[in-house]
């Protein structure tokens, strides 16, 4: 292994950590600690808006401008990523320090302040992600950082309530705490690379605000798959356990074979979403996976309709697990393609607030889909819109292909010849 690689494989693992200890908190606090609340007497509508506290993940945007224009030491995004995430170890510290979830008014303070920091440090880490790796190596960075998710997922929804009922309430936030602090120690040990020397897509774009953003080639066609490809997809993977549920499946059983099973496979798939993502291109790779989303779609929607047997609809949980984890690890990894130079943090921060938008409404039209036609009615139509979201990556195949295209060329030096790429048509 030479240097170089080795030197790229640590920041890999440095990126993975730092999306695993940034999400965890808010994947806790938000998931896994309603169960302690309920416990402890609180009410569905004070859980229902506790969960406000998840808020700050549609201001990405605003919060990139900062980081954007304000350098923190000789890192930039370096400096960024270690004092917001220092701040948010304390913040989880203090949580950690309370009485348990008694005094509501302060823990909802101190839990938006916490998914405040987390999703602000998330924009100088990926920053600092898209500025250190190559264009070769972003899919997988797309990969792995999907892959940690799903395990913040696993871990904040069950690890974390084992740790709480064993060691009490302050253990888990002591514990995240801690991870991030390794994390911080980790950013200050390898530093911030310098320019890897090819420019992104969007060079010959001039660096103005979000209009140059949408001026990149192919960028307005992209910024329709971001925010379509992964919103049906995961509205079926969050009501798949009321489904489960409403179909007389034991709660414990549905949190081991949905939340901890169906995690470890959209892991899985992730991992091996990038490795298919980087062989066959993202031109290829987008239909093949919005495709395997339809179809899985479409096999949960007819087991629920003809009322086939639990090892059914099983077989439509798994196809849903894997194909969530598929398409967000080449949408992660796309993302970091369609960055300027000078403004990766701030074209990082709009698209992750259009793909919050999309993530957080889809689900509430889904929700008074099936409150009105019941899970079948409601997949029924999240199978159509991924049709369409289908058709939408066949017609851009050859735009995301043009793309990759253009980040390989300028990655091996200047450009000496070839078409270059135009608009989104």
């Amino acid at each position: 292994m030479t240097v170089t690689s080795l030197r790229m494989l640590c920041y890999q693992a440095l990126f993975g950590w730092l999306h695993l200890v940034l999400a965890l908190p808010s994947i806790y606090l938000l998931l896994g600690l309603p169960l302690v609340m309920r416990e402890q007497g609180w009410s569905g509508t004070d859980i229902g808006l506790f969960q406000l506290a998840g808020l700050p993940a549609v201001l990405k945007f605003l919060l990139a401008a900062p980081v954007e224009r304000w350098r923190l030491g000789r890192g930039h995004y370096r400096g960024w990523a270690m004092l917001l995430s220092l701040l948010l170890a304390l913040t989880l510290a203090v949580i950690g320090r309370m009485e348990g979830p008694g005094s509501r008014g302060g823990l909802f303070v101190l839990a938006f302040l916490a998914g405040l920091l987390a999703i602000w440090a998330d924009i100088p880490a990926n920053a600092l992600a898209i500025k250190s790796l190559p264009e070769s190596e972003r899919l997988r960075a797309g990969a792995i950082r999907s892959a940690a998710l799903f395990l913040a997922a696993i871990l904040g929804g069950g690890v974390m309530l084992v740790v709480h009922g064993r060691w009490g309430w302050s253990a888990p936030f002591l514990l995240m705490a801690a991870a991030l602090v390794v994390g911080v120690i980790l950013l200050a040990l390898l530093g911030e690379a310098p320019e890897s020397g090819r420019k992104s897509a969007a060079a010959s774009v001039e660096e103005g605000g979000w209009r140059g953003y949408f001026a990149q080639p192919g960028a307005k066609r992209w910024t329709c798959l971001l925010l379509t490809a992964f919103p049906f997809i995961g509205a079926a993977w969050l009501y798949l356990k009321p489904l489960m549920l409403d179909l007389g499946m034991p709660a414990d059983q549905v949190a081991w074979l949905v939340g901890v099973g169906g995690g470890t496979l959209g892991a899985l798939a992730s991992v091996a979403g990038g490795r298919v993502s980087r062989q066959l291109g993202p031109g290829r790779a987008m239909p093949l996976f919005t495709g395997f989303s339809l179809c899985a779609l479409a096999v949960l929607t007819v087991m629920v309709w003809s009322g086939a047997a639990m090892a059914g609809l099983l077989l439509g949980a798994v196809l849903v697990a894997l194909a969530m984890g598929a398409v967000s690890s080449l949408l992660f990894g796309l993302m970091m393609y369609f960055t300027r130079p000078r403004r990766r943090a701030a074209d990082y921060g709009l698209q992750a607030s259009l793909f919050v938008m999309t993530r957080l409404s889809v689900p509430v039209a889904a929700g008074v889909l099936l409150d009105r036609l019941g899970h079948g009615g409601m997949l029924l139509g999240l199978t159509l819109a991924a049709l369409g979201v289908w058709g939408l990556a066949v017609s851009s195949r050859r735009i995301l292909a043009r793309v990759m295209e253009r980040g390989e060329r300028d990655g091996a030096g200047p450009r000496t010849g070839g078409e270059p790429v135009r608009g989104d048509g």
